[in-house]
């Protein structure tokens, strides 16, 4: 048997080996590039920040001068455009793609973020609310009157669009910088910080309410059909808690923007009825008495202008008749401003009057001359009628009429009501809605005067609210608050008659002054300490809408003075007394804690 002849098995070669990578010199190279870039990213970013920080610091002086005010327009936006051009500049800087990768950075990206996030919200408040103010100045700056006196509301319309977007601006702006929390930032950067949360939270306070309230005003001029209102003049030498009692009422009618005097009535002229001309409830007759609803004069014992406002046009419409649509209140000093504003006016007793010599006119010569109330109340109506009328005539220029306005506004001596719900709605939460017990309201305290001499003796009364002792630190932060009375009649004082000197009923002489002084708690606070000159004091209590009262009698001969203190809880650092505006004070006084 033959085989196949055997076979030599060859065995493959060996498949050389890979040559290794060297991935040393390559992940060192690929890192040393990232160094490089992460330097020249960290030195752009540097770069940027130098930049935004110097852009910053050249707008910080004219920021710190910023007053969202259409009377400061003029001179706040002087150098608005070197303003905007630092605040772009700053924006620009902070807005770089580079920087904005670099907030992811821990801590080192939260100094950036505040760096930008201010840097964008100042530049929207130079670059959105300033020009509007500014334009809305120079509307108020004798562009808003015709010669007849008649107020352009399509000019108001304008003004108010502008205002509204300025202050959405302003209000988002805010928003993101009391998102930053200062206290995480590096020193040099915090306070800048702070500086500008503060700066943009001024801004906001004055733009919001300002666009609000200016919103309303082509409805309230009669733009979408006539109004009238009634003006009510209050008399500051018999004083009540919101400013004095009603000396008169003038009816004006408002027709797209043009004012006329249509009525005009002396409270003597709307006598005193049997039973309240609303219901009022029984916190209301515990707190007044029933005297809120029955004297016209008196429906100023209220703090809270809306109430007065609904008695008043309750009782205008029962006696007199026909639509009110709002009410507005001020007093001599507010008055007096006008007058200076619109020049001096015929005086009805013979003469002029004048700005200067107003309050004592009409407060303590008026009752000199005319002895008896009916012609001396009469003499009141004519003064006021005569302003309102002069105004809307075309009388002074827009710039000082508006200055004189919101000058009284600042310290409460005009409140205005709308019988209208949706502008009502705004005007309750305003100063010059005089809403005290509104709940925007809720956390101030009142300190409130009522005359019971049923004389005029309030001219000669100086009056003041001062704060001391303030604990700001501790689980009950608190503040006295003081109200201090100085009396000085003439040396003739008992001699001036009934009308001026009191009532011979009180049981003291003629010529002293007796008052009322309320304390209101904030809302929920509880009952205040009182002390007069120094010692405890008690009298009548009782509540409403939330508050204790407390009243207790003052009795001041002439020449004398005296103090009240309250203790008043503090809520946030602070606290707001909201008191009777009179001849010599606001009706406002605030404290907050260093």
């Amino acid at each position: 048997m033959t085989h196949p002849p055997a076979t030599t098995a060859t065995a493959p070669a060996p498949t050389p080996p890979a040559p290794r990578r060297r991935v040393g010199p390559v992940v060192a190279r690929v890192v040393a590039v990232l160094a490089v870039l992460l330097v020249l990213a960290a030195a752009w970013v540097a770069f940027r920040v130098w930049q935004a920080a110097g852009a910053l610091q050249d707008a910080r002086a004219g920021l710190a001068g910023v007053e969202v005010d259409p009377r400061a327009a003029g001179t706040a936006a002087a150098d608005l455009e070197g303003l905007r051009a630092h605040t772009s500049r700053a924006r620009d800087a902070a807005s770089d793609p580079v920087w904005r990768a670099a907030e992811v950075v821990p801590w080192a990206g939260d100094q950036l973020t505040a760096v930008r996030v201010v840097a964008t919200a100042v530049d929207d408040l130079v670059r959105d609310a300033l020009p509007a103010v500014d334009a809305l100045g120079a509307v108020l700056d004798d562009g808003l009157r015709g010669p007849d006196g008649r107020v352009d509301v399509a000019a108001v319309s304008r003004g108010a669009d502008a205002l509204r977007t300025a202050a959405a601006t302003t209000a988002a702006a805010r928003d993101r910088l009391d998102a930053l929390d200062p206290d995480r930032l590096v020193g040099p950067l915090a306070d800048p910080v702070r500086e500008a949360q503060r700066t943009v939270a001024r801004a906001d306070a004055s733009l919001g309410p300002a666009a609000r309230g200016l919103a309303l005003l082509p409805g309230l001029l009669g733009a979408d059909g006539p109004r009238t209102y009634l003006v009510l003049a209050l008399n500051s030498a018999e004083l009540r808690a919101a400013g004095g009692i009603v000396g008169s009422i003038t009816a004006v009618r408002v027709e797209d923007g043009a004012v006329a005097v249509v009525d005009q009535r002396s409270t003597d002229q709307l006598r005193s009825l049997d039973a309240p001309v609303l219901p009022l409830t029984a916190e209301e007759v515990a707190t007044h008495s029933d005297r809120l609803g029955r004297w016209v004069q008196n429906s100023t014992l209220t703090p809270h202008f809306p109430r007065t406002a609904e008695l008043v046009a309750a009782r205008w419409q029962r006696d007199v008749g026909g639509p009110v649509d709002g009410v507005v209140a001020t007093d001599p000093v507010a008055i007096g401003a006008l007058v200076g504003a619109v020049g001096p006016l015929a005086d009805p007793a013979g003469g002029t009057l004048t700005g200067d010599g107003f309050v004592r006119a009409v407060l303590r010569e008026a009752y000199l001359r005319y002895p008896h109330s009916l012609e001396a109340d009469a003499y009141f109506a004519d003064v006021a009628s005569s302003v309102v009328a002069a105004v809307g005539a075309g009388g002074g220029s827009t710039e000082d009429l508006v200055g004189a306005l919101t000058g009284a506004v600042d310290e409460r001596r005009v409140r205005v009501w709308s019988a209208h719900g949706d502008e009502q709605e705004v005007l309750a939460g305003t100063v010059v809605g005089g809403g005290f017990l509104a709940p925007p309201f809720a956390g101030a305290a009142g300190v409130f005067l009522d005359d019971v001499s049923q004389g005029k003796l309030g001219i000669d009364l100086t009056t003041a609210v001062t704060f001391r002792d303030a604990r700001c630190d501790g689980p009950s932060p608190r503040v006295t608050a003081v109200l201090s009375l100085d009396f000085r009649p003439p040396p003739d004082v008992a001699t001036l008659g009934r009308y001026i000197a009191g009532s011979p009923d009180l049981g003291v002489p003629l010529g002293t002054l007796t008052t009322t002084v309320s304390v209101w708690s904030p809302v929920g606070a509880g009952p205040v300490a009182m002390r007069r000159d120094g010692a405890p004091v008690g009298g009548a209590s009782s509540t409403l809408a939330g508050r204790d009262v407390q009243q207790v009698a003052s009795v001041l001969a002439p020449g004398a003075r005296q103090e009240v203190a309250v203790d008043l809880p503090l809520q946030d650092g602070g606290v707001t007394v909201w008191t009777t505006p009179t001849v010599s004070s606001p009706g406002v006084a605030s404290f907050r804690c260093p």
